[in-house]
């Protein structure tokens, strides 16, 4: 089949590699993708409340208890019970506990840090904007599938 949309083609392309690199890396840690997802953010925004991982994952709240079992049980998370109500919990990464995960990086960090020498620092600003938009448009369409909209 001819591909009328060759922008579109190259875009697949870049999503195929990065689910295949994801699942290649939860392989390797011995996770589910979503588990990788799930301490990618835990990375980046710091503790959340298990409420604020489901939302941010769109995943179900039994679905997301049984992801940070998986976590906890591999040594990268741990549950925190709040000091006035024991019943909020939040999630947190466990110090020292993403060394696994730090070293199955280092190749893609390594990779992608060759990758910036292609561009100027006037480019950086238009390519992370285009990141987030793409982020936010696949994180629209992941909740319209959720939610059977079409």
């Amino acid at each position: 089949m001819v591909d009328k949309h060759p922008e579109e083609a190259v875009f697949r392309e870049f999503l195929i590699a990065v689910l295949l690199y994801n699942e290649a890396l939860a392989d390797r840690l011995g996770l589910q993708p979503v588990d990788v997802a799930a301490a990618m953010l835990l990375e980046m925004r710091g503790p959340l409340a298990v409420g604020a991982i489901s939302e941010k994952l769109g995943l179900p709240s039994a679905s997301t208890t049984r992801l940070i079992d998986r976590l906890e049980k591999a040594g990268y998370v741990r549950r925190v019970r709040g000091e006035r109500d024991r019943r909020m919990v939040t999630v947190e990464l466990v110090e020292g506990g993403m060394g696994d995960y730090d070293a199955a990086c280092e190749a893609s960090r390594r990779h992608l840090g060759a990758l910036g020498m292609h561009y100027g620092p006037e480019q950086v600003p238009v390519l992370l904007d285009m990141f987030t938009r793409v982020a936010e448009a696949y994180r629209s369409a992941t909740k319209e599938l959720r939610e059977g909209a079409t």
